[in-house]
């Protein structure tokens, strides 16, 4: 059954759409972490014009993290002051993100740039993931143990000034790598599309040594603010998002999740990361072939980025 889908301005097939929300949705719940460095990357695919689909995602991004934050606000998971001072940060990168979001827009180099974003990030990140996990692996199958640093142990981050107490994490850290951190994930999450979570979580256990038990409840505060900061000023200067996609998508995402979870308790944690980087890295390297193989139509009409 086709479906028009107004803002992205193609026929759809609603059954599809349903089919990724829930396979994203499944894959977001069996690694815990958000699902849009998949679900922008597969839009593209079926043919959504890549603003659209980085504009409409990040309203789905947000939605997503909604239950999951208010779930772990309930355990005490979240450190709200950790959390502000993220978002200190991740409010001026997004903005920042959708600033040059349009400004690419209206050169005319977004469709490559978002391109050339996902290639690297995600072969990178795919590529170490994978790597780490055959890594895992090997070590249990030898029986080799490795003493892992605690969460709240020092390096030279915690050298630099302008200090905070954070209780709720039990840790004395400088302001400046929090900050830093939350500029760099909010604008990646505007210019692409992705919550970010799987960047996120690690940077803030091995680099801000933030204890697992708040990582990922802030995290995804982090997330909810920047994801429905990046919609509403997507929505406003580039009436980019499609708010039939992103609820048809919701709907998939919210029923597969439920199934993934439960799969991801049933699954070793070394053959999860491995699993998840090959998914990530596949991704990549897809979006690599696209870059090089020749289209069908070498001219395409496409209406001008400063078009209102």
């Amino acid at each position: 059954m086709q479906l028009y889908l107004p803002i992205a301005d193609i026929p759809v097939n609603i059954f599809l759409l349903l089919a990724m929300g829930a396979a994203v949705g499944f894959v977001s719940g069996m690694f815990g972490i958000g699902g849009g460095f998949l679900m922008t990357p597969l839009l593209i695919f079926i043919g959504i014009a890549p603003a659209v689909a980085v504009a409409s995602v990040a309203s789905h991004i947000a939605a997503s993290s909604f239950s999951g934050a208010i779930s772990y606000w309930r355990r005490r998971a979240i450190d709200p002051m950790l959390a502000l001072v993220l978002l200190c940060g991740g409010t001026m990168g997004t903005a920042l993100g959708v600033w040059t979001f349009t400004l690419l827009r209206s050169l005319g180099q977004l469709d490559l740039m978002i391109a050339l974003s996902y290639v690297l990030l995600l072969t990178t990140v795919g590529g170490l993931m994978f790597w780490e996990g055959l890594r895992s692996m090997l070590r249990v199958r030898r029986g080799i143990t490795v003493s892992m640093r605690r969460s709240g142990s020092h390096g030279w981050v915690h050298g630099l000034p302008i200090k905070m107490r954070f209780k709720r994490s039990k840790i004395y850290l400088s302001v400046i790598p929090v900050v830093a951190v939350g500029l760099i994930i909010g604008f990646i999450g505007a210019i692409m599309g992705i919550g970010g979570g799987f960047i996120l979580v690690p940077i803030m256990i091995y680099f801000l040594r933030v204890p697992t038990s708040t990582v990922i409840g802030t995290s995804m505060v982090l997330t909810l603010v920047t994801m429905t900061f990046a919609t509403l000023l997507h929505a406003v200067t580039n009436h980019l998002v499609d708010a039939v996609l992103a609820l048809i998508l919701m709907i998939g995402g919210v029923t597969g999740a439920q199934f993934g979870a439960r799969a991801g308790q049933k699954i070793r944690g070394e053959h999860l990361r491995l699993l998840l980087g090959l998914l990530i890295l596949a991704v990549g390297i897809r979006f690599a072939v696209e870059l090089v193989i020749r289209p069908d139509d070498l001219f395409t009409i496409r209406e001008a980025g400063g078009a209102a």
